[in-house]
């Protein structure tokens, strides 16, 4: 598609739940998975914003004369229910936020006032999000040129919708006031291409930080028009590989608008199929408002150089280390894809083996897990930081082979101390010497890894590697 021709331009928005606390209460920000301990109900509306104007956005929401269910658990607090003034902003949040900025070429801003933006679809309990900017001007590089970034903002996350029927919407509220980062950049994407490269980057940024893993923790939006179309912006995004199909949908889709004069500039939801559906008019200024109850927000100059000296490696570069280290491509993936990062730093003193530790900590677990039909988050409730180092040092000082160490893992799992587990029944030399030879009378010939197979078979972890190769030695010249 000739994009130049058609005058396309388009921007991208990120937001990325951080991995700490809420951002204005001292609550926890772990999704519960039982049941809800009560319920309240609310109706919202619509009210004016700084500019004196009801947003276009916020009248929608408020046309649709929803009821609101919140449901809540003994950790929510009397804030999440907006019915106590919020916290001071969680500080281990701001400096995950500073180290994200400072990653992007980010200007720091001394001084900001934290306003309320106007939600009142139900998924904020006061009919507001608090956001606060913290960082501006910054940049990413890619093969076509810089993409500047407009802003680097904390905010709340919403509510997790349970349920929505036409008049109705159950809200659950452990996941209302987890903190996000929200990176927009300008509008100076030029190719769906160049919207990949800056999002994958964008993404390695994050990793790098210390935010939350899986399914629903990042989501990431569209904003793109042709020449003579007003903005559009395009949410739900999960998957980077459904970025180009969607956005050349979504040009085919514009270019028919430009034909039949149907110009409006809303919001639409991204499908699997890369297909969009409408789903409000675009949002403006006019919801936006100071926070009565906080403080302007000072981000001093040791807060900044504290957030530098402790900025994160990105992943790129911690690979090269990885590989110094020993590691090969296999294992470094398997630490870095697991997040198993600061375990192997933990442990990697203890041998010289880095392919051991990995294999210890990632592989062997997984391995574990599917053996005994467990989830391999309960394995690693059996399997601590702890236990992992003893286990190495027992197969440093006894010369474990990898099906022992192994094995030690799977009884542990399993249930005993770890002293009884590396209990390792081992072979006299002398039997192990009595098999070797003859084993060589009755297969001659063979390659010594031929051998090595045959022998390490036969005792199933009984005897090392290193002792086998010895006695074979004596045998096959």
């Amino acid at each position: 598609m000739e994009y130049q021709k058609f005058g396309f331009k388009s921007g991208l928005e990120i937001h990325q739940q951080l991995d700490t606390k809420k951002l204005f209460c001292n609550t926890s920000s772990f999704l519960r998975s039982d049941d809800p301990k009560y319920s309240v109900r609310r109706k919202l509306h619509a009210i004016a914003g700084e500019t004196g104007e009801i947003d276009e956005a916020v009248k929608h929401e408020a046309s649709l004369d929803r009821e609101f269910i919140y449901q809540g658990y003994d950790s929510i607090s009397l804030i999440e229910l907006d019915e106590e003034p919020p916290l001071a902003i969680n500080e281990e949040a701001l400096e995950i936020g500073l180290h994200i900025a400072l990653l992007l070429n980010c200007d720091i801003l001394p001084v900001s006032q934290v306003m309320r933006k106007i939600v009142i679809d139900g998924s904020n309990t006061s009919g507001f999000q608090r956001t606060v900017l913290i960082a501006r001007n910054g940049y990413v590089e890619t093969k076509d040129g810089k993409v500047k970034i407009d802003t680097v903002v904390l905010e709340e996350d919403a509510a997790r919708i349970i349920s929505r029927e036409k008049n109705k919407t159950v809200y659950r509220l452990d996941r209302l006031g987890i903190p996000l980062v929200e990176i927009a950049t300008s509008p100076d994407i030029k190719t769906p291409e160049q919207f990949k490269e800056v999002a994958l980057h964008i993404g390695d940024i994050l990793r790098a930080c210390k935010v939350k893993r899986g399914i629903g923790t990042i989501r990431q939006d569209v904003n793109l028009s042709i020449k003579g179309h007003p903005r559009i912006e395009i949410k739900g995004f999960q998957d980077v590989k459904m970025f180009v199909a969607t956005i050349n949908k979504e040009v085919e889709r514009q270019i028919k608008n430009l034909n039949s004069k149907n110009l409006n500039s809303e919001v639409r939801k991204a499908n699997p199929d890369g297909s969009t559906d409408f789903l409000r008019p675009m949002p403006g200024s006019a919801r936006m408002y100071p926070e009565t109850d906080l403080p302007l927000l000072f981000i001093s100059k040791e807060q900044v150089d504290k957030a530098r000296r402790n900025i994160p490696k990105l992943r790129s570069n911690i690979r090269e280390e990885l590989k110094k280290q020993g590691l090969n491509d296999e294992m470094i993936g398997l630490v870095l894809g697991e997040g198993k990062l600061e375990e192997f730093k933990s442990l990697i003193h203890l041998t010289k083996d880095a392919n051991l530790v990995a294999k210890v900590i990632v592989l062997w677990p997984k391995d574990i897990a599917k053996k005994l039909n467990k989830d391999i988050e309960e394995i690693y409730k059996k399997l601590s930081l702890d236990i992992f180092e003893r286990v190495i040092k027992e197969s440093v000082k006894n010369n474990l082979s990898s099906s022992e160490i192994q094995d030690v893992l799977t009884k542990i799992v399993s249930g005993l101390k770890l002293e009884e587990a590396v209990k390792v029944e081992k072979k006299s030399l002398d039997e192990i010497e009595e098999f070797v030879s003859k084993l060589v009378k009755e297969k001659p010939g063979l390659s010594t890894g031929g051998y090595m197979g045959l022998i390490m078979a036969k005792f199933n972890g009984k005897v090392s590697g290193k002792e086998a190769g010895e006695i074979l030695k004596k045998y096959v010249k």
